[in-house]
């Protein structure tokens, strides 16, 4: 299994390779084409960041019928899609920012797919071909904001409300594999991807037919049930299975 992390390493932002408790430096990101530098740093003395800095987080809403459920909400024909801003996005162990205009700030726990090739309008069967890997992400939403209104844009992407990571694995994700969120190390979600409406092929097929997908770009493939507020205080742990657990503290 390959992990792929990006790290704070001399003051700037590298990408690097896991080899056990070293980090494999390389000279990009390797959807740029990065290869090894030769050089390598402990894990231990580095930083983890959040694994890539997509140009845009295509999301879905209510993939899991479950989850429709529990919001009151109808599946949907096509997928939901929407837009979670770049700045939004933090990576391990950084704080989740409570915003002073929301009560009610809960936690999603998802899959969510790396981009590894510039592509429009695939077909399913070409998707795998363009997925460079998969990673934990955490669809931080002001459930009341969501539920004032229409958009989705307000309730998802305050500052700090995509905490993606602690890396990528890379190739295309296949099975079933559990998706679960604990927050204090209580269980509040436990579902499977086997559980999603539209798989992952479906999904970034049906999103490259709407826009342009391009390298590092990130597809969150939705939440099972189990959503629930989250405040200060807490921390809040992403864990898929066959990837790794993505920590985030929650302040005010």
């Amino acid at each position: 299994m390959t992990r792929i992390i990006r790290i704070e390493h001399d003051g700037a932002a590298r990408f690097g390779r896991l080899r056990g408790e070293l980090v494999e430096l390389l000279s990009d990101a390797p959807w740029r084409g990065g290869t090894p530098t030769g050089s390598c740093t402990p894990l231990q003395a580095v930083r983890l960041l959040a694994p890539c800095a997509p140009s845009k987080i295509v999301c879905v809403g209510r993939n899991y019928a479950a989850h429709a459920a529990e919001l009151g909400n109808a599946v949907p024909a096509e997928p939901l899609i929407f837009l979670k801003p770049p700045s939004a996005v933090i990576g391990p162990g950084e704080p989740i920012v409570l915003p002073p205009v929301s009560e009610n700030v809960q936690h999603e726990a998802e899959l969510a797919v790396v981009i590894g090739r510039r592509c429009r309008n695939l077909a399913p069967a070409d998707v795998p071909a363009h997925v460079f890997g998969y990673t934990c992400l955490n669809d931080v939403t002001a459930r009341d904001i969501q539920r004032a209104e229409t958009q989705f844009t307000r309730a998802k992407g305050f500052d700090t409300f995509c905490p993606i990571g602690p890396w990528i694995v890379e190739g295309m994700p296949t099975g079933d594999r559990a998706v679960r969120c604990r927050v204090n190390g209580e269980v509040r979600q436990d579902g499977r991807t086997a559980q999603m409406i539209h798989d992952v092929a479906s999904l970034v097929a049906f999103m490259s037919s709407v826009m342009t997908l391009e390298p590092g770009d990130v597809i969150s493939t939705g939440t099972p049930a189990g959503v629930g507020r989250i405040v200060a205080g807490d921390t809040v742990e992403i864990e898929i299975e066959g990837v790794g657990v993505l920590s985030n503290p929650v302040v005010s």
